[in-house]
């Protein structure tokens, strides 16, 4: 029967994640998970930096907060429970200059209301004895921030969908929503599944797939590409932990830091420029629809007047390794264009509202059965699971 049937479109973290806790929550209900893509993860999971966020950042009582703060206690207990790897290395944020020590005592008073465990102030000497190679002049430190794998933490939650009885489609983009007597009638091409109940989680692809489902046309997704450097083997062990700058509220980027993987590796960066095409994770992809899309958007020309000097900074870093490193070698000096190679690149979906705001928080839609996901930014991967919970108690009705 349809009615048993819950539909979900894409098998990133948090479409998988939700994929799962639907078939927790309700026994006996099959899920059936769509992905265009041959295998799980492919997109923002599968580019993601692994840091486990404790959230810091984020305005209390927001969405994001909430969930982030409920995601790190289920992502840990999960990991745990599935021997899978979950590295408490800490953060610093590192303030570097004097006019960055006021917004600094506002993120420390702002993690505190999230409950953050652990963080406290660090002076410049203390600095050091947690990070020896560090700069800053002060910081906050969070020793329970983690590492994980995440793409090996979706290949998780798959597991468990097939695992509750499920089915997850790979090499199934959607190409129409309808509905019809009953249910909803999700189709690729002549390939067609019938659900009762459909929840949208298309990362990149959200407010295409959404318009599919008649869903308003706003946000729009603006693709920005992360690009990375990689230190040099030899030379990571100048890192110890994260080292974050203090974020500039006035922008959702948390700006260039230092990020050892769970592989040994230490990651420095991202950037972020606007992409060419919502996958375009090399410079040279590009999307003449995407494009064409992008300029018919009022949105996009009111962000490019408010944003266009930080988006010529962004870009000279693209294309200069020496003006990417100049803010990186502000938090570990002795690390310069030398000692660090080109690394990997993610995309991130950007919300974009009608009059040019960069959407922030979480958002969520309901069209009849259909529940689209139509923000879901950082730390949407550390909070998949509060997500998914959230995502099932709208879609069934619970508190």
């Amino acid at each position: 029967m349809a009615e048993e049937t819950v539909g979900v479109v894409g098998a990133g973290i948090v479409g998988l994640a939700t994929a799962r806790e639907v078939a927790l929550r309700r026994p006996g209900t099959r899920v059936v998970v769509l992905e265009k893509e041959q295998e799980v993860s492919r997109h923002q999971t599968g580019h993601n930096s692994g840091v486990v966020h404790a959230g810091i950042y984020y305005t209390p009582g927001s969405l994001k907060a909430d969930l982030c703060v409920r995601g790190v206690s289920l992502l840990r207990e999960y990991c745990q429970d599935r021997r899978l790897p979950y590295e408490e290395i800490g953060k610093l944020v590192v303030a570097v200059r004097e006019d960055e020590l006021g917004r600094m005592e506002s993120l420390y008073e702002r993690a505190k209301n999230n409950h953050v465990p652990e963080l406290r102030k660090v002076s410049r000497e203390q600095i050091r004895e947690l990070e020896p190679h560090a700069g800053g002049i002060a910081a906050l430190h969070s020793p329970r921030t983690a590492i994980t794998d995440y793409p090996a933490v979706a290949r998780a939650f798959a597991e468990d969908v097939v695992d509750s009885g499920g089915e997850v489609r790979l090499g199934f983009p959607v190409t129409s929503i309808t509905t019809v007597p009953g249910g909803i009638e999700v189709a690729s091409g002549q390939d067609r599944v019938r659900v009762g109940r459909l929840i949208l989680c298309a990362g990149l692809q959200s407010d295409s797939v959404a318009q599919l489902a008649r869903d308003k046309q706003e946000p729009r997704i603006i693709p920005f590409r992360g690009e990375y450097m990689l230190l040099r083997p030899d030379r990571a062990h100048l890192v110890r932990g994260l080292i974050y700058p203090v974020p500039d509220p006035r922008y959702p980027f948390l700006g260039v830091h230092f990020t050892p993987r769970v592989d040994g590796s230490v990651e420095v960066g991202p950037n972020a420029v606007l992409a060419l095409a919502k996958e375009g994770y090399r410079r040279s992809r590009v999307s003449p629809r995407d494009l064409l899309a992008l300029a018919a958007y009022p949105g996009a020309w009111k962000m490019a007047a408010q944003h266009w000097r930080t988006g010529i900074k962004e870009y000279r870093g693209s294309f200069s390794a020496a003006a990417f490193m100049k803010d990186a070698g502000r938090y570990v000096p002795e690390v310069g264009v030398r000692d660090v190679v080109r690394g990997g690149a993610g995309v991130r979906a950007q919300a974009l509202d009608r009059d040019g705001t960069l959407v922030d928080d979480f958002r969520i839609h309901r069209v009849g059965r259909i529940t689209a996901v139509r923000n879901a930014p950082s730390p949407a991967a550390t909070a998949s699971m509060a997500i998914a919970e959230h995502i099932a108690a709208a879609v069934f009705g619970e508190p």
